[in-house]
């Protein structure tokens, strides 16, 4: 009878194949595993801790703060007063002289205003007749000496220098007149006529 060959049997283990590693290879070292990271250690890569910033100066007090300014001058100096004795009907003839000293020691033509209690000056008389408006255009052009009327000062401007004529008029119109003239006088005011009439109306003595 012919042989059957019998079929090899495997037997399995409860354990499973046992696996043996190649001959050459280096089994990989476990990586480790890292523990947990202390709250005070920065992280990689980021800045340490920021220094705080340092406190800003203290503001200076300023010390002028709250004071009171130095207040302005509520009056002006008052201006120089100069009388030049003068007889009657003579005043005008004093205060061209005056006006006339005046330019030849270096003022300027525009910084003398004269003004007439009484008798007219023959200037303005003259420039009057070319009419008011023309008139008052010479006083605003400021670049020559103007005559007006003491009864028509209060439209003209002031002047570093008044010069007053009396000659003439009452005693009512020369203390209207004259303190007005001071007050259009910068620096000097000069006045021709009666010291004693110039006086009185000033109020004061000179």
């Amino acid at each position: 009878m012919p042989l059957i060959p019998e079929e090899p049997q495997i037997h399995e283990s409860a354990q499973g194949p046992r696996v043996t590693p190649a001959t050459g290879r280096t089994a990989p070292t476990p990586r480790p595993v890292p523990g947990p990271r202390s709250a005070a250690a920065p992280r990689p890569g980021s800045p340490g801790p920021v220094a705080a910033r340092p406190a800003p100066p203290a503001q200076r007090t300023n010390l002028s703060a709250g004071q009171p300014s130095a207040a302005p001058e509520k009056n002006r100096s008052q201006p120089q007063i100069q009388v030049i004795p003068a007889p009657a009907g003579g005043a005008l003839d004093a205060a061209d002289e005056a006006v006339d000293l005046l330019l030849d020691t270096g003022r300027a033509p525009g910084d003398v205003l004269v003004l007439t209690i009484g008798e007219q000056h023959p200037w303005a008389a003259h420039e009057l007749s070319f009419g008011e408006a023309a008139y008052w255009a010479l006083h605003d052009a400021g670049d020559d000496v103007f005559y007006a009327d003491a009864a028509a000062a209060d439209r003209a401007s002031s002047r570093p220098v008044v010069v007053v004529a009396l000659d003439g008029g009452t005693d009512d119109d020369a203390a209207r007149a004259l303190p007005l003239a001071r007050a259009k006088a910068a620096a000097l005011l000069i006045v021709c006529g009666d010291p004693k009439r110039i006086n009185t109306a000033l109020g004061v003595s000179v």
